[in-house]
């Protein structure tokens, strides 16, 4: 694999992201939180920056965007083409639009474009299926998802579902450092879990020590995580909600969620 990944963080708990392809020499930048950061780690790495892949348009994904075109001019910016005007609205450039099923190239490598609605109603995710990478942006978290607040809690499952049904191995980057806080939700949820248990102890010992709890894996999420796992006796039993519709609980632990 060609491809170097560099994550770090930005604002207060987003997280910026480049990835990097050694044969060509491009650079991406997966959302743009915040400019600066994303130009130091830039120059930390000695890398240009060619590319910016928005996952939806909040401000807090995109507002690095014209600092960043302002020092490289020819970075090209793609979006969600049903998101590109509200991200244009913000006099923020798109220079390419995507949806499902079309594909990008960073280098040699493809990444195919996934349309995850429900945090957004455009919102997408960036596949790199031959080297197992997810760039998830705020529709997956680890041990959470983001809050739906454009769609149905129906259609936010039934995005989740296509990602839960990629490769198991695949690494996951998020948008967001909020793992501590999932963890203890979903404890909550589902308490005899051993492995989420573990994690959990995990997790609080990498950010007691600083460090981040990203990226995460689709198996790791699917062990363990209370938003995919909707179908599993033991979560339906954590929220009261025996044989019900898999898309009923996970409304249900969403709304808990957003009440904790």
């Amino acid at each position: 694999m060609t491809l170097e990944i560099y994550q770090f963080p930005c604002l207060s708990d987003n997280y910026g992201v480049l990835v990097h392809d050694g044969v060509s020499g491009a650079t991406i930048s997966i959302d743009a939180p915040d400019a600066a950061p994303i130009l130091a780690a830039l120059s930390a790495k000695n890398w240009k920056l060619t590319d910016i892949w928005v996952t939806h348009h909040h401000m807090d994904h995109v507002q690095g965007i014209p600092a960043l075109k302002a020092q490289f001019p020819k970075v090209q910016v793609t979006a969600p083409a049903s998101e590109a005007s509200r991200i244009t609205a913000l006099d923020i450039p798109v220079d390419r639009q995507v949806k499902e099923g079309d594909i990008l190239y960073l280098g040699a490598s493809e990444a195919n474009i996934i349309a995850t609605p429900g945090h957004t109603a455009g919102h997408i995710v960036y596949y790199f299926a031959d080297e197992d990478l997810l760039f998830a942006g705020d529709t997956l978290f680890a041990m959470g998802c983001g809050r739906v607040l454009e769609t149905s809690a129906a259609v936010m499952w039934d995005s989740l579902c296509k990602l839960a049904a990629l490769p198991e191995q695949t690494q996951v980057y998020c948008g967001h450092e909020y793992t501590l806080a999932n963890a203890r939700f979903a404890l909550t949820i589902e308490p005899g879990n051993t492995l989420l248990q573990d994690r959990a102890a995990q997790v609080t010992q990498l950010r007691q020590d600083g460090h981040p709890t990203l990226p995460t894996t689709i198996g790791l999420e699917l062990a363990t995580n209370p938003f995919l796992r909707a179908e599993e006796p033991s979560v339906q039993k954590g929220v009261g909600l025996h044989d019900a519709d898999a898309a009923i609980v996970f409304a249900e632990i969403r709304e808990r969620k957003n009440r904790a």
